[in-house]
């Protein structure tokens, strides 16, 4: 459950959230802003591997920051806040190579599964400098149109050699989230479990979960944000268990793993 009063970001700052409407306004800053969470329990697309026409219902949309909002509907902006692009490592390698994490020996360390560079949180100093590099993607999906922003690979920490933690992570949603709040845009904790309530108390508004019908997790996001939670599986299996154990509340969604477009040969897709 929201409380009616709950602060977030800096200890000035306070939120008052409508409940049953899922508005709230951050005050405290000469600007407020009020920004909404996505409707719960409504139609879903996962779009952030490509952007096509949403099927028929679609309420919500994800989509990367570089694509255009789908017109109508709420969309969240897919930012990779943890992690590098693909086709983005040339760019921090020419610009911001001191952000990119490294080991004992001056080696990148990969996300071996998805050929990504982790970023490098560890000081407080480095994560100034990726926040302020991450609020303006922030602020292009806020003009853009966007109505949330999920941040991904917050769990990179898992993946690092030991060389981040937890701790790393919520200290840069910290600086995040706040900006996210200012510009408008509720923000989403994406996928780890093992944040606990650390998220919702670093600013995370709502959950994006990957496969937690798969490995039994969806309780844990529906603990900490309630019905704000949506569900991505990739298997038909996991959908099932997902929609007989969930369905009902969440939104959860069957997309292909790599979340192509129709006529990809690899699309998948179905809601409950």
């Amino acid at each position: 459950m929201i409380p009616v009063l709950r602060r977030i970001g800096v200890p000035a700052a306070t939120v008052l959230a409508v409940i049953g409407l899922g508005i709230f306004t951050r005050a405290g800053t000469a600007d407020a802003a009020t920004y909404t969470l996505p409707p719960a329990n409504a139609k879903f697309d996962y779009q952030i591997g490509a952007a096509y026409t949403p099927p028929s219902g679609v309420k919500v949309v994800s989509r990367d920051r570089t694509a255009t909002p789908a017109a109508g509907l709420y969309n969240i902006c897919y930012v990779n806040v943890f992690q590098t692009q693909p086709d983005e490592i040339a760019w921090w390698q020419a610009n911001h190579d001191d952000l990119l994490l490294k080991d004992s020996s001056g080696d990148y360390v990969i996300d071996g599964d998805w050929g990504e560079n982790l970023i490098d949180v560890s000081t407080a100093a480095k994560r100034t400098a990726v926040a302020a590099i991450v609020n303006g993607w922030i602020d292009g999906c806020a003009s853009k149109g966007f109505k949330a922003v999920e941040p991904d690979n917050i769990d990179s920490y898992e993946r690092s050699e030991g060389l981040l933690t937890k701790a790393n992570a919520i200290a840069l949603l910290k600086l995040v989230a706040p900006h996210a709040h200012d510009k408008g845009l509720a923000i989403a904790q994406k996928n780890t479990t093992a944040l606990g309530s650390a998220g919702k108390s670093a600013g995370l508004d709502f959950a994006i979960a990957e496969e937690c019908g798969r490995y039994s997790e969806c309780g844990d996001y529906t603990a900490v944000y309630g019905s704000n939670v949506i569900v991505i599986e990739y298997t038909k299996n996991a959908f099932t268990k997902a929609c007989n154990g969930f369905g009902a509340s969440l939104s959860v969604v069957l997309r292909d793993v790599n979340v192509t477009a129709p006529g990809s040969g690899t699309y998948k897709y179905d809601s409950c």
